[in-house]
């Protein structure tokens, strides 16, 4: 990778494939983008380009790239294989790109306290990952239809989503008076088989109607 295409990364700014970091000093809350990238579709992490995409890079980078190589080894489960590319600005500066793909292992996630953690893209932000969107990203990658059955609580679904075009597990749960545990797999079925859209959020994910 050459410094026109470090430049030309970071001129597109931040999004769905693209995150900025000045540096690596916090590499395990980094480790939560390389995992919404590979869980999501793929993209680079820029180390040494700031906030608003000037690529004004490190002094011994090879020190952050260090640093970061041990964390995604030693920090993400199952593991991850990311590229990593170097690039100097001149003899005391560089930048470090770490490009990870959209991973066939997918859902990957890191242990905090105990606790499986998995994170997805959206947008410009990496959100953590719900259980529904777990269970989404872990049946989707398996080779097999799904079949599904369309019963009483669809039918309700369906009325709900014509009536609001959205909407949220609890909400579903309650009109078709659902525990949530059963609500939750009803709404899964229907991601995996391409009938709804699931939308990851900060607090309470919400599935519409796939047009």
């Amino acid at each position: 990778m050459t410094l026109q295409e470090v430049k030309e990364l970071a001129q597109k700014g931040e999004g769905l494939k693209i995150e900025f970091k000045k540096k690596a000093n916090f590499p395990d809350k980094i480790l939560r983008e390389v995992i919404a990238f590979a869980n999501t579709q793929g993209g680079d992490v820029l180390i040494g380009v700031d906030d608003d995409g000037t690529v004004s890079g490190l002094r011994y980078i090879e020190e952050e790239i260090f640093v970061m190589g041990k964390a995604i080894r030693g920090g993400i489960f199952p593991p991850l294989s990311v590229q990593v590319f170097t690039v100097r600005l001149n003899e005391k500066k560089g930048v470090a790109v770490f490009r990870i793909p959209m991973s066939p292992s997918r859902p990957h996630y890191l242990i905090s306290e105990n606790k499986k953690l998995s994170f997805v893209r959206v947008e410009d932000r990496s959100v953590k990952a719900s259980k529904e969107v777990w269970e989404v990203i872990k049946k989707s990658s398996l080779p097999k239809d799904t079949i599904f059955t369309y019963g009483k609580k669809e039918e309700v679904l369906m009325k709900l989503l014509a009536e609001k075009e959205r909407i949220t597990l609890k909400e579903f749960a309650s009109a078709a008076q659902l525990p949530i545990k059963l609500a939750s797999s009803t709404l899964v079925r229907l991601v995996v088989a391409n009938v709804l859209w699931i939308h990851p959020q900060e607090g309470n994910d919400y599935f519409t109607l796939k047009e």
